[in-house]
């Protein structure tokens, strides 16, 4: 069995012609800060225009090594809620990136995934990262996660049966959570809900986010699979996280009164 995925959102979200994405994306990722080893990076899916320049301020501050677990919600409510594209590869223009199947398959076996095409097929926030982690790396394979309405519970456990499984793999797996954060707030409303996520983030307290985001009605898209990234990045060690920066949509669009909140931060490798 070997699935292709071709792209969904080539030329909406990132131009659809190869030279131009690889320039775009060259241009994202320029920065003065070196690359160091890490464990995860939060990035946000928005299409480039909003959010590409935050997601590719984290990605430039990371080592993209062998392979990369992109772990997004389902904004499309389609397939399994824990799925997994377990072979094959993803098609970007001018490139595709090989799924690890090797890992995939023992996080089928070992951490509960389904394996299920349906909720990636019309999905996003997967393939807006892939750009960016090929560009750092561009031998890298990739494992496409993504995750529906999981309890704190669930969340937890995943994300403890993830670090079991790359626990041997130090410095060969990046996690990814695809995630924006508040929609269509004023802006100082969306930064001040947005800043209690990322203080948990930042703590990597998987709980605290979980319970943070519920309790405050925070509508981040993607806590479910940032959660389960903490959780892994806890259990292999990670006691702090760092924010390269936060921003809103209204930067580029003028419009502050109904932002979309983008945050991008770096779990490092633990020393």
């Amino acid at each position: 069995m070997s699935w292709i995925r071709q792209p969904a959102v080539a030329g909406r979200f990132y131009p659809g012609d190869a030279a131009r994405l690889s320039d775009e994306v060259a241009g994202l990722l320029r920065s003065e800060a070196s690359a160091a080893p890490a464990l995860a990076v939060v990035a946000p899916h928005a299409g480039y225009l909003y959010s590409g320049a935050i997601a590719g301020q984290a990605f430039a501050r990371v080592q993209v090594p062998r392979t990369a677990i992109v772990l997004c919600p389902n904004h499309t409510g389609r397939g399994e809620r824990r799925s997994l594209w377990s072979s094959g590869a993803w098609l970007l223009p001018g490139a595709e990136l090989p799924v690890d199947v090797d890992l995939a398959g023992e996080l089928r076996r070992q951490a509960g995934l389904a394996d299920d095409q349906a909720a990636h097929h019309l999905e996003h926030a997967v393939e807006v990262q892939l750009p960016f982690l090929r560009a750092r790396n561009p031998e890298v394979r990739t494992v496409p996660i993504c995750l529906g309405g999981l309890t704190r519970v669930e969340c937890l456990a995943l994300g403890e049966r993830i670090a079991e499984v790359i626990a041997d793999r130090r410095g060969e797996v990046l996690l990814v959570a695809s995630t924006d954060f508040s929609h269509y707030l004023p802006a100082d409303e969306a930064r001040a809900l947005d800043l209690l996520a990322i203080d948990r983030i930042r703590a990597v307290d998987p709980e605290g986010l979980f319970d943070t985001v519920q309790a405050r009605e925070i509508s981040m898209c993607g806590y479910v699979p940032t959660t389960v990234v903490l959780a892994a990045a806890r259990a292999l060690g990670a006691r702090s996280a760092e924010l390269v920066r936060y921003g809103n949509s209204g930067e580029t669009s003028g419009d502050f009164d109904q932002v979309v909140g983008y945050g991008g931060l770096t779990v490092p490798m633990p020393g």
